[in-house]
């Protein structure tokens, strides 16, 4: 989709990106304020739609800016040759926090495929859901190496509970982010919490020989 949003420098376009993907995702499209947006982004209204028509043209160029980048600095560095699923975990924590630093609300996207009470947004979300299905990615879980947890264990239940500790180690990072008052992370403090937390996972489902 051509736009003036995207022709703008990165500090004035990355403001209105992050402010209106923040709106959306937390107020649904039908809730989400532009005035809000435009305010949380520091510049008026009048401006910023003289770089997007409307609100529903703002909607589907958020949505495909961040669903662009997402598989193009996520999903296409994600090395699924990685079997160990702490090791492919690790990986696909330092990626998310990497995105975070830079766009808080990130890690909320998928919010912004739910159905609205707009015709004209639901076929558009339809259609990119389609194109995106066409070209599907590896699953986190997939392929992972279950030799090396405990014999004893249901692996299926296991890749549950190991997925329910990372959605909470997730928003914990996200809290981090999002409520520092400085605008750059302690990033060797995070990782260092981060592989601690692994020493106990691996603890917990892996057998002495592979922890």
């Amino acid at each position: 989709m051509l736009t003036k949003l995207l022709d703008l420098d990165s500090k004035r376009r990355n403001a209105i990106l992050n402010a209106a993907l923040k709106e959306f995702s937390s107020q649904e499209y039908e809730n989400a304020s532009t005035n809000v947006i435009a305010k949380e982004a520091g510049i008026s209204k009048a401006l910023m739609f003289h770089y997007v028509s409307n609100k529903q043209e703002l909607f589907l160029v958020v949505y495909d800016y961040f669903s662009d980048l997402i598989k193009k600095e996520y999903f296409e560095l994600m090395n699924y040759d990685e079997k160990d699923i702490f090791d492919r975990l690790r990986q696909s924590y330092l990626l998310q926090i990497k995105l975070s630093e830079k766009y808080p609300w990130i890690l909320e996207f998928n919010k912004l495929s739910r159905t609205t009470n707009s015709k004209e947004i639901n076929e558009e979300l339809e259609n990119r859901s389609r194109k995106e299905h066409s070209s599907c990615y590896p699953k986190l879980f997939d392929e992972i190496d279950e030799a090396k947890f405990r014999k004893e264990l249901d692996i299926e239940k296991c890749k549950q509970f190991i997925f329910w500790s990372n959605i909470g180690f997730t928003n914990e990072i996200l809290d981090a982010i999002r409520n520092s008052e400085s605008p750059a992370l302690n990033y060797e403090l995070i990782v260092e919490k981060l592989d601690g937390y692994f020493v106990e996972l691996r603890k917990v489902f892996y057998t002495s020989s592979n922890k």
